[in-house]
């Protein structure tokens, strides 16, 4: 007789957004948030360095089915720059390749924000996730390997200077998806004469996610201690996740009736009614009294889904 496949943990769904401590990997991070939930399934919606901290959103369950929609989203990083020296990894893990006694004005560091807002081209670290005929740059570049990595279109909204000393600046930044912040401090530093490096790196916004949404590690785990994880019981920790709908906010929204919901979760089109629904909409979410349905299109009056959710 076949053994039955022993299960690999429960079928919850929905968003939790980590407040990532600095010291920790992303991947790291996932790991542990799947064990403390006893999640079947997790991932996360973009990477954020050891070195930094700040908002991890992480997916549990049907909730990876939304994952491109919020990597797609705009970021706000604050990050310290520490002039006088560029570094390897552009941060404060590389070793030294470049140093300089000079520093800058805050007039000059002023003068300079305009040149790395709207769309501008960014060359990424040489120790990135980038692919390098098939290979990872940080791998090539562990292995002492110079490469040329071809600079890329970003958009950032707003650079802005929140503090400065003759030493170090600190910024804010609102951009969008492939934007690297170690590019932005090496880069400044190059064009100012006197090389920098980010000191310090806190992602404080992902959208849609708000700040006040953000879930410290160590109540999570205090959480973690409440129930029964034996018995099944994790309440505690339930309460702090986001319904998958949350990561939907500025697609357009089907209402659907239940039939209709049925009807869509067997893959089939449906025509979509009301007053204010799109008639045209190359990305949608179908919903059924309140609840995600399905992601997909409208086109010519149809819902017609690409993923479904379970009830």
């Amino acid at each position: 007789m076949a053994r039955r496949g022993k299960r690999k943990g429960r079928r919850i769904n929905g968003w939790l957004i980590l407040d990532k401590p600095a010291g920790m990997g992303s991947t790291s991070a996932v790991s542990k948030i799947k064990w403390l939930f006893n999640a079947e399934k997790a991932g996360h919606a973009g990477t954020l360095d050891p070195l930094a901290s700040g908002m991890l959103p992480i997916a549990l369950g049907d909730a990876t089915k939304t994952v491109p929609f919020v990597m797609d989203g705009a970021k706000v990083y604050r990050f310290k720059v520490a002039w006088g020296e560029e570094r390897a990894t552009d941060d404060l893990e590389g070793p030294v390749t470049k140093s300089s006694d000079e520093r800058p004005t805050e007039e000059a560091v002023r003068a300079l924000l305009p040149n790395y807002t709207g769309i501008i081209m960014q060359t990424p670290p040489q120790f990135s996730a980038v692919k390098i005929d098939g290979e990872r740059a940080y791998d090539l570049a562990r292995e002492g390997e110079t490469v040329e990595i071809a600079a890329r279109e970003i958009e950032v909204g707003r650079l802005d200077l929140v503090s400065f000393t003759p030493d170090e600046a600190v910024f804010e930044i609102e951009c969008g998806k492939g934007t690297y912040v170690r590019s932005i401090a090496r880069d400044m530093g190059r064009d100012l004469g006197c090389y920098g490096h980010i000191a310090e790196l806190r992602r404080t916004e992902v959208y849609p996610f708000l700040p006040d949404q953000l879930v410290e590690l160590p109540a999570l785990e205090e959480a973690g201690t409440e129930g029964d994880r034996e018995a099944g019981d994790f309440a505690a920790l339930d309460e702090y996740l986001l319904d998958i709908a949350t990561a939907l906010e500025g697609l357009p929204e089907v209402a659907v009736t239940d039939d209709a919901a049925a009807r869509i979760r067997l893959g089939n089109p449906v025509i979509v009614r009301g007053r204010d629904a799109p008639v045209e909409a190359p990305e949608a979410w179908a919903s059924a009294r309140g609840r995600l349905v399905a992601l997909g299109a409208v086109e010519a009056g149809m819902f017609k889904p690409k993923r479904v959710f379970a009830m």
